[in-house]
């Protein structure tokens, strides 16, 4: 990671939230002393990557804080995010009782189910409920719900993705969960989600007296790592997806099948983005190295360099310059998007010199195919 004292103090602050490790942080603050933090932009940075909630779990930890308007700002965010997950969490509960009602068997992926695996779950920025079916369930869910919606976004059949807003809650329904750039990781993830929707692949998330069916671990692990490595390739992604991701290794760290996870990353062939994004979880964000399989030394520039990525790009890319979009249209627009496309994944090539050329021919097939 490029030298930038607020990015550096901001990562120490994301170690000590995601662990209550001051060590870095109070390390950072006897070197450099508190005036030298420009903590707006630390705010700043914490908001790009949706993890103020992480952040000020590390702020509790140490003894110097942000100048108080700031801190009573920070704190006053933190508190509508948690009446925010509350409502969530109850909305939730009432879906999985609608979906239970209609015989319809379905799984709660990533988002709120994750949020379960952190010290403080309310404290996680929140986004979409995402809902994993079977074909079968995935027609019955569309026939339940859509009737219920505020709003209905055009469907994606191929994709098997629908969604749809319900009581101002952002509800998506797969039938699928593809990588999209890889057909070796297509095929172990179509397996992955197979076992997951089987009762066996499952866990249970007790809320407001209701089960709500999350994967179990084992699968869990792989569906979060290829769902925010696609985001990573395509359009960017967030350090929330990176702390998820560390968390949820970390709760389940002693149940955890390590030879199969080794197996599935092996046969997808990720094997040197999993080692990058484990060298950036515990030599940059601190994670205790035991709760990280396959953690390999000699990846750790391509930690730093993912790390730089995400930092430039922000949470799911929202830094990207995006004008083009509106600024181009017809066979104009398709011209810059893919000029745009082979730009990131020329730089992309830098840190996957392998990979990177790869998952652009495939992403690039699948589009015009």
């Amino acid at each position: 990671m490029k030298k930038n004292k607020n990015k550096e103090a901001f990562i120490a602050l994301v170690r000590s939230g995601l662990w209550a490790d001051t060590t870095a942080i109070d390390s950072w603050f006897m070197v450099h002393g508190s005036i030298q933090v420009d903590w707006e932009e630390v705010y700043q940075l914490a908001e790009e990557q949706s993890i103020i909630g992480v952040v000020l779990a590390g702020i509790e930890h140490i003894n110097v804080k942000p100048p108080q308007e700031l801190l009573l700002q920070w704190i006053g965010e933190v508190q509508m995010q948690e009446q925010q997950n509350k409502s969530m969490n109850l909305f939730i509960a009432g879906l999985v009782v609608w979906l239970r009602k209609a015989d319809i068997y379905a799984l709660l992926v990533k988002g709120q189910g994750i949020a379960q695996c952190y010290e403080k779950p309310l404290w996680r920025t929140s986004g979409d409920i995402d809902i994993l079916l079977d074909g079968e369930n995935y027609e019955k869910a569309k026939a339940l719900l859509i009737p219920l919606a505020d709003e209905v976004q055009g469907e994606d059949v191929g994709k098997k993705h629908q969604a749809i807003i319900i009581k101002g809650f952002d509800v998506e329904l797969h039938g699928k969960m593809h990588f999209g750039l890889s057909r070796k990781a297509d095929k172990e993830l179509e397996a992955v989600i197979e076992d997951a929707l089987k009762r066996g692949g499952a866990r249970i998330w007790t809320y407001n007296n209701s089960d709500v069916y999350l994967p179990n671990a084992d699968n869990d692990v792989i569906l979060v790592f290829t769902h925010f490595l696609r985001h990573f390739f395509i359009e960017g992604v967030g350090l929330r997806q990176i702390c998820d991701w560390c968390r949820l290794l970390w709760a389940y760290k002693d149940s955890l099948n390590h030879g199969l996870l080794e197996k599935r990353i092996r046969r997808m062939e990720l094997m040197s983005e999993w080692k990058a994004l484990a060298s950036l979880a515990v030599d940059l964000l601190g994670m205790p190295v035991e709760a990280m399989p396959m953690y390999d030394s000699r990846f750790t520039v391509k930690g730093e360099q993912v790390l730089e990525r995400i930092l430039k790009s922000g949470n799911m890319g929202h830094n990207n310059d995006l004008s083009y979009r509106t600024k181009y249209s017809g066979i104009t627009y398709k011209l810059v998007a893919l000029w745009r496309r082979v730009k990131d994944f020329a730089s992309f090539t830098l840190i996957f010199p392998v990979d990177a050329p790869k998952f652009f021919i495939t992403y690039i097939w699948g589009k015009v195919k």
